[in-house]
């Protein structure tokens, strides 16, 4: 078995516009310890992480703490949204979610996301079978991965783990098939 921790950024400093390089806010930084407690006694093998500034420090102290490499993959990075900034984001997350063709202009939809995660995951077992590994992602990433293996994951399951950053899904993978997967409660950490 191959085991994929899943982790969502921590909190980011929202006040940077800028998608690629909005860094964590002081919160964000805090609570990263509580992923390097949950894994202080793990065995893990190695890190990839989206491109993105709050998920590449938000696992940072955890590859440091097990000497590990950390692979950048392109393919593990949040979806575009678009040109815009949103305001209402609920109402368009929730759009994306009951339909995942849907996209604004110059964005990505659901689909186009998890097709691009779903390959990146898939090269990250194949390199990897049998071995631990941690993906630093986004919440809408991870959901969309969840979702491509459970069509019951769906908007009303991703809402309820939005508004928590970090968070940590383990999965357990048999070659390329996801045989089962959980929540990680962090406050227990």
């Amino acid at each position: 078995m191959t085991t994929v921790y899943f982790v969502r950024h921590a909190q980011p400093n929202i006040d940077i516009h800028n998608d690629a390089t909005r860094p964590l806010s002081v919160k964000g930084l805090e609570d990263r310890e509580k992923l390097v407690l949950y894994f202080k006694q793990k065995k893990v093998d190695v890190a990839y992480s989206s491109p993105f500034k709050r998920a590449i420090e938000t696992i940072d102290p955890i590859v440091k703490d097990k000497q590990i490499s950390c692979l950048i993959d392109e393919n593990l990075r949040e979806r575009k949204i678009g040109n815009e900034w949103i305001t209402n984001f609920n109402d368009y997350c929730k759009k994306q979610w009951e339909n995942f063709e849907y996209h604004l202009s110059n964005g990505e939809s659901l689909k186009e996301v998890q097709e691009r995660n779903i390959k990146a995951l898939e090269n990250i077992l194949e390199k990897n079978l049998n071995k631990t590994i941690i993906v630093g992602s986004h919440g809408t990433a991870i959901g969309t991965i969840i979702n491509y293996y459970d069509s019951s994951f769906t908007y009303e399951k991703f809402v309820k783990i939005q508004p928590f950053m970090p968070f940590v899904i383990k999965a357990e993978f048999k070659g390329l098939v996801l045989k089962e997967y959980h929540l990680i409660d962090l406050d227990l950490f």
